[in-house]
């Protein structure tokens, strides 16, 4: 390191950008449109001691360039711009402020909230506060790590084949008895046979992990004794939380999460990052220099146009980043493909992904982002789901998203939610309970977001629970959140707005109640993981995981949040597992628009009625009182006999009259398991009781003919 002190910095090359190593030294890249002056600062191992600092006199364009001989991995160092500290220009260069480099591989250091990290006094804003921060920023090391892949093959699962499953990395393993106590709640747990084989079995085909980029606790939550714990507060979209990572064996965060990830690739599971490019952990414009703010505020956040010292908030946390700047753009883009070339992800989940498509006149399909991901080779073959709305105007897009990307439904958990269980409290009107119109516009693609605009229904990602809301148990269990842990009086979280009437009048009624609470669970996931369109399982639904009411534990990291396997509902594992078999068996809708119209033989693709065996139509989709309907797939997506689902909603028993023909049940949601083992023909009523469904299979190959 004193060899390196007394070198001079010389000018290197404008490109890659963040640190890299040659094997004779290291590069330095860094963006900054509006700085006057940039500084490389090296640091001792630790990051405790500043021990140089070197003036980055390259300049091509917008990147100011460094090259330092004799350098090697390991080295740790930070940045200091130099500008004008201009708020109302949008400026917010203070060169006493240490900054972390946008493309970090490693982070040193852990973030604690202290006055020095804040530009502005935090007692006079207007004042400028110059204590140096330098000794508690973070830093970057420079890293040059090989990872031996071996023969790791991504599974390419067809989205027409995918059944998502959305999970956090901790919660899952951390109180799992079967993984070694030092894995458990890990990366290393989430990558333990332990934990493949049971997703394995389970039959999902990939996993979607809530944020695992390196993010912060907020300074309110860190008062209260809580942390961030899904992590939707990033500051280095190219680092790990090392949270996430046991070191079990002195490897590496990054290369744990390798293991991970070839683990999960062995098991034919492939791996979806949920990734927040909206926004970053350096807040409004009260907040903390870190990063962004520091090199370039006015080029990598949306100012408002009024006051430029202000920022646009579209996501919610303070300030939005702003896509349209090229070299932002550059950013979000070249950290994708380090997670798809460098790390093997198969596909990632955007969190609050209008922001990325809006443009100065508002969203659009057209935005630079979405051309840029169309026409790059390494992004463009990997699954792209967005959370298709933000807070901003005209920030929900649901059905708007390019083609080719799916995108998080909330019409169908909306939909789908009304129809099963507020239809339990026995509905006075549509908007109570639903219809049968909507129900079944969303158990076959919604049609009405994505077909006009030639997209395929597998966009429609389906989903009636996420990690944001109620737990599937719960939302059965509970008509009012029970959010106070969070610290916020019970406001936070939604509401349940669905007024399911779950309590007991006595001892009596409690057994009646659980019952009627565990056919639902089971009609639930049997709409969902049936349905035309990419299921997503919300972790721990298949096997009755309760958070006690709490409908937005972002900020439980304690066994509220973590799985517990111990007190697994094994009839409700059990039949989530037979369910998501017949799924993959049968694929019961096609990924093509059906016509509802008859075929050169009278034949039907697809078909509805009424219990009574009359063709549903008209006025009769609309009314809110009836619950109970039948649809005829004359045309499945893998099986090649016509199957039948009944669907009574209701909270009295409904007889069906079968179509002509020998049918097979193949699911009876009303059985602990969804065991079904009879047949009938169609002469014969079939009784299905409240809040079910059955699924059954013709056993001929004779569709029948409407006449």
């Amino acid at each position: 390191m004193d060899e390196l002190t007394a070198a001079t910095l010389q000018i290197g090359q404008p490109w890659p950008l963040g640190a890299h190593f040659d094997g004779h030294g290291v590069n330095f890249g860094v963006f900054s449109a509006n700085a006057q002056a940039m500084d490389l600062c090296l640091f001792d191992a630790s990051g405790t001691h500043e021990l140089a600092r070197l003036r980055l006199f390259g300049r091509s364009g917008d990147i100011w360039h460094g090259y330092l001989p004799g350098a090697q991995p390991g080295l740790v160092y930070g940045l200091r711009a130099h500008g004008p500290w201009r708020p109302d220009r949008g400026h917010r260069f203070d060169s006493s402020k240490l900054l972390l480099d946008p493309y970090a591989r490693d982070v040193v250091g852990e973030f604690i909230w202290r006055d020095e990290h804040f530009a502005p006094d935090r007692q006079h804003p207007r004042h400028l506060e110059t204590h140096d921060n330098a000794r508690l920023a973070l830093k970057a090391r420079v890293i040059n790590d090989h990872f031996d892949w071996g023969d790791d093959q991504a599974p390419r699962t067809p989205l027409e084949s995918s059944i998502i499953y959305e999970c956090h990395v901790k919660g899952f393993s951390k109180r799992n008895p079967l993984i070694p106590p030092e894995l458990r709640g890990t990366l290393a747990g989430l990558g333990h046979s332990a934990s493949t084989n049971y997703l394995k079995l389970l039959g999902i085909t990939a996993v979607s992990l809530l944020p695992v980029h390196y993010s912060l606790s907020e300074e309110r939550l860190v008062g209260m004794g809580l942390s961030n714990y899904w992590g939707y507060n990033s500051i280095a979209f190219f680092c790990i939380n090392p949270r996430l990572s046991s070191g079990h064996g002195g490897v590496s965060v990054r290369t744990e999460f390798r293991n991970m990830v070839r683990a999960l690739h062995a098991a034919g599971l492939e791996v979806i990052l949920d990734v927040v490019y909206n926004h970053t952990a350096e807040a409004d414009q009260s907040g903390p220099t870190i990063s962004f703010r520091g090199l370039d505020n006015a080029s990598y956040y949306r100012l408002s146009t009024n006051d430029l010292s202000r920022y646009e908030n579209y996501s919610g946390c303070g300030n939005t980043l702003d896509v349209q700047q090229p070299r932002v753009l550059q950013l979000v883009m070249d950290s994708l493909r380090y997670w798809v070339s460098d790390m093997h992800i198969d596909g990632f989940r955007f969190d609050l992904a209008t922001v990325l498509g809006r443009t100065d006149s508002g969203f659009s399909a057209q935005a630079a982002f979405f051309a840029a991901v169309a026409q790059d080779p390494v992004l463009c073959r990997v699954k792209m789901i967005a959370e298709p709305w933000d807070i901003g105007p005209g920030g929900y897009q649901v059905g708007e998203f390019p083609r080719g990307w799916s995108e998080w439904n909330d019409k169908f958990r909306d939909s789908v939610r009304r129809f099963w269980v507020q239809s339990a409290a026995a509905p006075k009107s549509a908007s109570e309970g639903g219809t049968r119109g909507d129900f079944a516009m969303r158990l076959c693609g919604s049609s009405d977001l994505y077909q006009a605009r030639r997209r395929s229904p597998a966009e429609s990602l389906n989903y009636v629970i996420s990690h944001d809301g109620f737990t599937l148990r719960d939302l059965l269990s509970y008509n009012q959140r029970n959010n106070l842990a969070n610290g916020e009086d019970n406001r936070d979280g939604q509401g349940n707005s669905l007024n399911f009437n779950c309590g007991a009048e006595g001892p009596s009624e409690i057994p009646t109640i659980n019952r009627m609470r565990s056919r639902l669970q089971r009609s639930l996931l049997t709409t969902l993981l049936l349905a035309q369109g990419t299921p997503m399982l919300c972790a721990g639904d298949e096997m009755g995981h309760t958070q006690d009411g709490n409908n937005n534990p972002y900020c439980q990291d304690n066994p509220l949040t973590w799985i517990n396997w111990d007190a697994l509902d094994a009839d409700l594992l059990a039949f989530t597992q037979h369910l998501i078999s017949l799924r993959h068996q049968l694929r019961p809708f096609a990924n093509q628009w059906y016509s509802g119209a008859p075929d050169a033989s009278g034949n039907y693709d697809l078909s509805w009625w009424n219990a009574d065996g009359s063709a549903l139509q008209g006025d009769a989709w609309h009314q809110p009182l009836q619950r109970a309907l039948g649809c005829l797939i004359g045309k499945p997506g893998r099986s090649k006999l016509p199957l039948l689902l009944l669907i009574n909603s209701g909270a009295s028993p409904e007889t069906f009259a079968l179509p002509r023909g020998q049918w097979q049940a193949l699911l009876d949601t009303s059985h602990p398991r969804g065991l079904a083992v009879w047949r009938a023909a169609g002469t014969t009523p079939v009784p299905v009781v409240a809040h079910s469904l059955l699924l059954l299979q013709q056993t001929t190959t004779r569709l029948y003919q409407k006449s």
